[in-house]
């Protein structure tokens, strides 16, 4: 029989990439200590507006689903772990956290470029009302100490989102970060299981290769002065109280 751990319920924040794909495989290969295998795993796919090659991450999903069907067998009580791909829109988040209002913003952080970490957290936001809603209690996010330079795969921001999730009762967690710290590791668990290591899987966002050099303390400002809001939008969102959630981000032209 499996025990309760390996029957939970997951939820991955899958861009198609290279490192949420190896997320995607080692929750449903359960072949790694931080892996048991689990029932069910949600991939939550989000939608910034942004985009384009919407097709991608399907595709991706797609192929890596068979290839992972033919090296899992079913054995009696020990089934494989049923997957779904979920498409969630971030869009409205992301302009409320930055976009509507960046000329105001960038002068109180340093006159900083923070529009990624802005989406990152639209996303987690997005993900902890899926989980809450849909009683998963643990999601994982593939960020990896090889990519720290964006200023959304830092440690102050994964600290954050985290406690943030756990206010609600989920956790969040970034099991690759240590483990694949360059980019040697994932393309060799990815081509050792047969899975596509290269690019092709994720959409392309136009905001992907925005340079900013904000520093810890930098985000941390941000996250701080924007998290209690975003707090406050679960929760008037969980309560089902949607012109007050509404108003957590009008739109920036809207007039006084």
């Amino acid at each position: 029989m499996m025990n309760a751990t390996e029957r939970q319920e997951v939820a991955i924040l899958y861009s198609g990439g290279s490192d949420s794909l190896a997320l995607f495989a080692l929750a449903y290969l359960g072949r790694h200590p931080a892996f048991p295998r689990c029932r069910r795993i949600h991939l939550l796919h989000m939608l910034n507006g942004m985009s384009r090659f919407h097709h991608f991450p399907k595709q991706r999903y797609e192929v890596a689903s068979k290839i992972l069907d033919k090296q899992t067998p079913v054995y009696g009580d020990s089934p494989r772990a049923e997957t779904q791909l979920l498409e969630l829109d971030c869009g409205r988040l992301w302009q409320g956290l930055w976009l509507d209002s960046y000329e105001e913003l960038m002068p109180i952080f340093n006159g900083k470029n923070l529009v990624c970490v802005a989406c990152k957290l639209a996303m987690h936001a997005r993900a902890i009302l899926y989980c809450v809603r849909h009683l998963v209690p643990l999601l994982y996010a593939g960020y990896a100490k090889k990519q720290s330079f964006y200023p959304e795969q830092r440690p102050v921001f994964m600290d954050r989102v985290a406690e943030l999730s756990q206010e609600f009762g989920i956790s969040t967690q970034f099991p690759l970060y240590e483990e694949f710290d360059s980019e040697d590791v994932s393309r060799h668990f990815l081509e050792d299981t047969g899975l596509p290591s290269t690019g092709g899987g994720e959409r392309k966002c136009l905001f992907c290769q925005t340079l900013s050099t904000a520093e810890e303390d930098d985000i941390a400002a941000y996250l701080d002065h924007m998290i209690p809001r975003v707090k406050q939008y679960i929760e008037l969102k969980l309560a089902g109280q949607l012109k007050d959630a509404a108003a957590c981000f009008p739109p920036g032209n809207k007039t006084a």
